[in-house]
């Protein structure tokens, strides 16, 4: 399963990137992007599984990063993880086909248990081709 990790903070690329290299039976590859220029770009190039998208980047938004997704209709499923969750940008995340939207804060410590069961559905779906 491919995770793109989409976030301004290195550390909390980093942070992601080792907890969920250590989900036991897991095979994930992950990439990081830090803008969401790069962000698109990387999309685009590796059409990755699941995409964790901050909603704030230096250039332009995590929503506009979703928003693009979308738009190209890609299957990514989207896990938008922020510092910034406000009603009015969750329900903007939704309207824009968001799968997932969590709180930094109080809610980081369910990445690792989605990306589990995600990478386990998958494998599920794999198995039944």
């Amino acid at each position: 399963m491919k995770v793109l990790i989409v976030d301004d903070s290195k550390i909390v690329c980093n942070g992601l990137q080792q907890i969920l290299s250590n989900i036991a039976g897991v095979d994930i590859v992950i990439q990081q992007a830090h803008t969401g220029k790069d962000a698109i770009m990387s999309i685009s190039e590796s059409k990755p599984d699941v995409v964790i998208l901050d909603i704030r980047l230096p250039d332009l938004s995590g929503i506009d990063v979703l928003a693009d997704i979308r738009a190209k209709r890609l299957s990514a499923k989207v896990i938008i993880l922020t510092n910034y969750p406000y009603p009015q940008y969750r329900k903007k995340c939704e309207e824009l086909g968001a799968d997932y939207f969590f709180d930094k804060v109080s809610e980081f410590e369910e990445i690792p248990i989605l990306i589990k069961e995600l990478a386990k559905n998958k494998h599920k779906n794999v198995k039944k081709k």
